[in-house]
């Protein structure tokens, strides 16, 4: 499993350390990665407004690198891991 932001290392170090996230978290600093995964891009902020930025998504990668199921965007992060684990059953 890992994450991509495009925050920097040390801010994903830190996050990692105050979570405890069992996971690797990957810096885009260009989007690049996640403009290719659809992460990035139009949505609408808290006032409603269409800005562009990121765009929490879930690709679950197979281990021959094809995408088996997309999430985007994910409506609600706190449901969303059971919804995750409840496909791969």
């Amino acid at each position: 499993m890992l994450g991509v932001s495009r925050d920097g290392i040390d801010s994903h170090n830190q996050f990692i350390a105050k979570f405890n996230l069992p996971f690797a978290l990957l810096s885009d600093p260009q989007v690049a990665v996640m403009k290719t995964y659809g992460a990035w891009g139009p949505r609408k902020n808290a006032q409603g407004e269409t800005v562009e930025g990121p765009i929490r998504s879930t690709a679950l990668i197979g281990p021959d690198g094809t995408i088996k199921k997309h999430w985007i965007p994910v409506a609600d992060a706190a449901a969303h891991p059971a919804e995750v684990l409840e496909f791969l059953k």
